[in-house]
């Protein structure tokens, strides 16, 4: 059920989830003890839940990796989004007296008015205690860490991004004093968090901006399960593309930092080598592929464009099973999209621009790393879809190393390490 607007609501499910798409066991040493079984964890989440994007995908993860340990979950997200089922999980939506029906990624006056009544939420659900943890996500950390301080809980920062780098991509939010204003609350909430986990690419900011703060990095599992060829073949023939045709793919959101301008720039290039290349932009939502869609009319006409709507998260992997080359554009931002762990899972080869956030996972045994510029993307496709051989030992690498370093086993098992080594600080704080 998608929830739009009325009044909080919460949802306790403990049912086991069905077979289909069921996440692998925890290993037998990170089994739920009685111990476990004892704390009761307020995770809250400032975004449309559940959603298939970025953020959302992450917060549903770590609950089902937090039931699969054992811990008891109270979830407090927005009013905004479909409902979720997951072992010792409860869901609590804050209220919608604005009767908010979307938000939109990213910062935006929805996304402030959200945050009034999920505050007042959070101070609610702590003032009732129980609480053995609060684990915040981005900026829900702010009334966390001083609600936390009150209520004597201590508060995992969950930073899936720099609040500055985000602000830069703002209007109004550019200037010098606007900057400094963010880089101060960053670094204060950096240095006021009991504890700081960060996604892939943001552990040398956290350590540089606050020395002394307690930090894990951790890098997401992909657990999509992959498609068949027949399927990639399926979806080429109901998008009137031939199997002989060679696919680039791009599937995730159409931020501006993302790149994608870059990338539409770098068509014409490659086709003028490799005639029939066609590309495909998957992720446009509400609009957001209006003004691409305008900037690359003439590319759409010829056929050597399609730009497609956000897909469902079930269906993505047949998107990437159709794909000869997969790319991230991106031109700047310090955490690691999560398109990029399904990437690498794909088995596909990879272009992505070479900055650090990519080399957190990527490097040139499993992917083409191209100055984040429209000529470097060109050549790093065409050096790949120009050599076959090549490009399936990159996707080999890729699939392997997620395999070994990616799978949900070694994400559960990061997450119990962490919340085990909050406890024991917590407990120590109290004595």
């Amino acid at each position: 059920m998608t929830l739009g607007r009325g009044q909080p609501v919460a949802t306790e499910v403990v049912a086991e989830r069905e077979n289909k798409g069921a996440l692998p066991m925890v290993p037998e040493s990170h089994a739920s003890s009685a111990a476990v079984a004892r704390r009761r964890v307020l995770l809250v989440a400032p975004q449309p839940f559940y959603e298939d994007r970025g953020t959302p995908i992450a917060v549903r993860q770590v609950a089902e990796g937090l039931g699969q340990l054992g811990y008891r979950v109270d979830l407090l997200t927005y009013p905004v989004g479909a409902d979720i089922e997951a072992p010792g999980l409860r869901l609590i939506r804050a209220a919608n007296p604005f009767g908010i029906k979307h938000v939109p990624v990213g910062l935006s006056l929805q996304k402030i008015l959200l945050d009034i009544p999920l505050t007042l939420a959070l101070q609610r659900q702590l003032s009732r205690g129980g609480y053995t943890c609060i684990h915040a996500v981005e900026e829900a950390a702010f009334p966390a860490v001083l609600l936390g301080r009150r209520y004597r809980v201590p508060v995992i920062y969950d930073m899936q991004s720099s609040l500055p780098e985000q602000l830069v991509t703002r209007v109004g939010f550019r200037s010098l004093p606007m900057r400094l204003l963010a880089s101060r609350l960053e670094q204060w909430l950096l240095a006021r968090a009991d504890f700081v986990v960060s996604s892939a690419g943001l552990e040398n900011r956290v350590r540089r901006i606050a020395p002394d703060a307690r930090v894990r990095e951790w890098h997401y599992p992909s657990v999509m399960v992959h498609a068949a060829e027949t399927e990639g073949d399926a979806l080429r023939h109901r998008l009137g593309i031939s199997p002989d045709i060679p696919v680039v793919l791009y599937g995730g959101t159409f931020a501006s930092y993302q790149g994608l301008t870059e990338l539409i720039q770098a068509i014409p290039m490659v086709r003028a080598r490799i005639p029939a290349a066609t590309f495909v932009l998957v992720g446009a939502e509400n609009g957001g592929g209006t003004a691409l869609r305008a900037q690359a009319a003439s590319l759409i006409q010829a056929g050597a464009l399609r730009i497609i709507d956000r897909q469902p998260r079930h269906e993505i992997s047949s998107y990437l099973s159709m794909a000869d080359v997969l790319v991230s554009p991106r031109s700047h931002g310090g955490n690691l999209p999560l398109k990029v762990f399904d990437y690498l899972a794909a088995g596909r080869p990879i272009v992505a621009t070479d900055i650090p956030t990519h080399r957190t996972v990527l490097n040139e045994e499993r992917a083409v790393l191209v100055p984040p510029h429209t000529r470097g993307l060109a050549e790093g496709i065409l050096s790949l879809l120009a050599d076959p051989e090549r490009a399936a030992r990159l996707g080999h690498a890729a699939r392997a190393y997620a395999q070994e370093r990616l799978g949900w086993s070694s994400f559960v098992a990061s997450l119990g390490q962490l919340y085990e080594e909050v406890h024991r600080h917590a407990t120590v704080v109290r004595r």
